[in-house]
């Protein structure tokens, strides 16, 4: 079986544990960063089993078209919006996706964007580097107000940090998240624009929906404070488009720390966030960490091997089941 991994551009599928679930396979691991389209059907043009990394290619209806031989999307995580299931379906090719997920990768690294931000220790090194001293004040978080927009598994990580540093927590988000909040203690806003007036240190959590995609308007922005911290370990689509970039130029908030783009993953330095000196900017790494991309591809390992072995597990598309060119196609 040909099973093809794209989109490994760090480099690390080959050294996982995990690797050895599909033993005795043809595996072709390919590191081409944002190959063009006709790049990337010659690339997957055999694979009978294609194991997408998380969401950074889209495989579109006219992709999907150009893989004759795919019987098989083995996704790694649980998000599959970036694959167009019903094309899939239509062509008998079955979908899986993970059901486990580690918020600690994420919600440490959030943790590690506030504080480099706040205390400035990208800029403290190279300015050690060069000899030369900083002549300004650091922030602290202490006694300061940490808003979280969206309190699930992730936020409330990131929000016990939080008050474990002495901070006051603030929540908003759906209905959950408030319930949540409420459960733990802490301050909930009485609306949006209140989390984004009042937080020192904004960080946004929400999942990437059709409903909440842009839910982060330039007015929300605007209302921060001029020296507060926004923080977008979630999805930059979260924010409306070029909304951030606009708001730090114009002073509020003061500060931001992203990991995540539009587009990824972001070439030759060309965004405008890393042209900005009030931006801190980690090129989508918070989950590039071998427990978590052993949990994660090891799923969609297993998956693939429930597959062949003619019992699918965590489908997608179960009623690609009922076609003929359902499972064992081929």
């Amino acid at each position: 079986m040909v099973i093809a991994i794209p989109d490994d551009y760090h480099g690390v599928v080959s050294r996982l544990d995990c690797l050895s679930k599909l033993s005795g396979h043809d595996v072709r691991i390919h590191r081409d960063a944002a190959p063009p389209p006709a790049r990337l059907v010659e690339n997957l043009r055999e694979a009978e089993v294609i194991v997408p990394i998380r969401e950074r290619t889209r495989f579109t209806r006219e992709i999907v078209a150009q893989l004759p031989r795919l019987k098989l999307f083995s996704q790694t995580g649980r998000s599959t919006h970036h694959i167009d299931v019903a094309a899939c379906t239509e062509r008998g090719i079955t979908v899986t996706a993970g059901t486990n997920a580690s918020p600690y990768t994420v919600a440490e690294h959030t943790w590690a964007l506030v504080l480099s931000a706040l205390r400035r220790i990208p800029e403290e090194t190279a300015m050690m580097k060069r000899g030369a001293l900083r002549r300004s004040f650091s922030g602290t978080l202490h006694g300061r107000t940490l808003g979280v927009f969206g309190l699930g598994k992730i936020g409330k990580l990131v929000a016990t940090t939080g008050a474990s540093f002495g901070m006051r927590v603030l929540a908003w988000g759906r209905e959950a998240s408030l319930a949540a909040a409420q459960e733990a203690g802490y301050g909930v806003a009485a609306s949006q624009r209140e989390l984004f007036e009042r937080s020192d240190v904004l960080v946004l959590l929400v999942r990437l929906s059709a409903a909440t995609r842009g839910i982060v308007t330039a007015e929300d922005l605007a209302h921060m404070k001029p020296a507060a911290l926004f923080v977008n370990t979630a999805r930059a689509e979260l924010v409306a488009p070029g909304a951030l970039a606009e708001a730090l130029a114009k002073g509020r908030p003061g500060f931001a720390a992203v990991d995540v783009y539009e587009n990824e993953p972001v070439l030759s330095g060309d965004h405008p966030l890393l042209r900005l000196d009030n931006a801190l900017c980690t090129p989508h790494t918070a989950w590039l960490e071998q427990d978590t991309y052993e949990l994660y591809f090891g799923e969609a390992f297993d998956n693939i091997v429930a597959f062949l072995s003619g019992r699918p597990v965590n489908l997608v598309n179960p009623e690609v089941l009922a076609s003929a060119n359902g499972v064992g196609r081929g």
